[in-house]
């Protein structure tokens, strides 16, 4: 029997949890047909791809998008535009808006701005709060979230729980992973007095080592109590590093491209604030320390922690310009370079990208390229030498810390449930972003 395709991405090195090989992949209603030597008359269209490597879609699974409420710094378009611009297919969206993202109503109010007006696929997370532990273990079973975030320490906007005891109540009532921006509150309210008005290099005196592994442990304790799994975000210290490799039973954790590739005090003294994240890009032993976390894998994910801010905010004198920059569209690109120079297999980025992601999260149908899965892929050319522009980058806020570097390794392609959503620097396809699925929010 004939079988007839929608598409057929042609003589691609694809890459999978069984290694890389030069194959053809079928696509029929968005989702992967068949995989093999397929020929080019059974399909309605054939896309060359011999040179280039086929991922699994990459997942970034900690972005803030800012709608509601901040919109002059992104929204859910711009945001999702800058994502496929680089190579990434989904994208997990943080709770800090305004209106905070910690209610039914907000939670579905994001669903229905998000639905075919993003250009990837999405979840949101559900803020954990004192005042809305009752309604979680309900909430985070909702139709596109990805689970419960809790910042122990404070960043951008006001979501904030710092005690044990807040925290213990969260945990008891829910049953998914949770993710954690880890700082110690206490620890940062007391070191406030060493920010030097004017130089953000006192930003990771400020925010230290011991705020972050402090936080850290206290939650692993308070998992260990619970029987809950957790998900550090954004580690920063080779301390934490070190820490969980002994607690990877119940602590998952995420690396970003900032901490893996900028080092301080260069960064501040060559970007000044726009190398202001929290918790913030450290000296190069805790740079040295995370890529062995890669190297061990104690590393489970990636995640840009694209969090954007305009570049007249950011101007601010410091300590009153805000953290964060921009990520999304730049961690294909600067991920890939890492992999040209040998600091990481390709295999292992599209672990960290793609099957970590889904491992963790309990994604349905993404993560892989397998026969039923979705048809999401990111198509790369590792040869392809390209310098980072700000002009490139497709997010509102316009701007990115690594303008002006070259990288070897380039995304080419992004596809989405079998939509070529960008091809060759171009997007080609309007906005059909679904809310990712996931096991646990599988309604009977």
């Amino acid at each position: 029997m004939i079988q007839r395709f929608d598409t057929i991405l042609k003589s691609g090195t694809m890459v999978n949890q069984d290694g890389e090989g030069v194959r053809d992949i079928g696509i029929s209603g968005g989702r992967i047909a068949e995989i093999g030597t397929l020929a080019a008359d059974r399909a309605a269209e054939v896309i060359d791809c011999k040179g280039l490597h086929i991922l699994p879609g990459v997942i970034d699974t900690q972005v803030h998008f800012r709608e509601p409420g901040l919109t002059q710094k992104e929204d859910l378009e711009t945001g999702s535009r800058s994502a496929v611009m680089g190579g990434v297919t989904a994208v997990f969206e943080m709770p800090n808006t305004d209106p905070l993202t910690v209610t039914e109503a907000a939670f579905t109010d994001k669903v229905k701005r998000g639905r075919h007006r993003m250009h990837c696929d999405f979840a949101f997370f559900i803020g954990g709060t004192r005042e809305n532990v009752q309604a979680l273990p309900e909430l985070e079973r909702a139709e596109g979230c990805a689970g419960v975030k809790v910042f122990i320490g404070s960043s951008t906007g006001s979501l904030l729980v710092e005690d044990d005891e807040s925290l213990r109540r969260i945990l008891q009532v829910i049953r998914r992973r949770a993710a954690f921006h880890a700082e110690d509150e206490y620890r940062l309210n007391e070191r406030k007095p060493l920010r030097i008005e004017g130089d953000p290099r006192s930003h990771p005196l400020w925010r230290d080592e011991a705020a972050a592994l402090m936080a850290t442990e206290r939650l692993v304790r308070l998992a260990r109590e619970t029987g809950k799994r957790i998900h550090v975000l954004h580690i920063s210290t080779k301390e934490e590093i070190e820490f969980l490799r002994d607690h990877k039973d119940v602590a998952s954790c995420e690396a970003t491209p900032h901490h893996l590739t900028l080092v301080a005090p260069d960064c501040y003294e060559r970007l000044g604030t726009h190398a202001q994240m929290n918790p913030p890009v450290r000296a190069a032993e805790h740079r040295a320390g995370i890529w062995r976390g890669i190297e061990q894998g104690i590393i489970d994910v990636l995640g840009s922690d694209h969090a954007p801010h305009t570049l007249e905010e950011k101007a601010k004198v410091y300590p009153a310009s805000p953290s964060g920059m921009t990520g999304v569209q730049t961690l294909v690109p600067v991920m890939l370079d890492h992999v040209n120079a040998g600091r990481l297999s390709l295999a292992r980025f599209v672990d960290l990208t793609s099957a970590g992601p889904a491992r963790l999260y309990n994604i349905s149908c993404k993560g892989r390229i397998a026969a039923g899965y979705d048809a999401d892929f990111t198509v790369v050319d590792l040869k392809r030498s390209e310098v980072i522009t700000n002009r490139w980058v497709a997010s509102r806020a316009g701007w990115t810390p690594y303008d002006g570097l070259r990288v070897t390794g380039w995304p080419v392609g992004t596809f989405v449930r079998g939509k070529r959503v960008m091809w060759q620097g171009e997007l080609v396809t309007p906005a059909t972003g679904e809310p990712v699925r996931f096991l646990e929010t599988l309604k009977p």
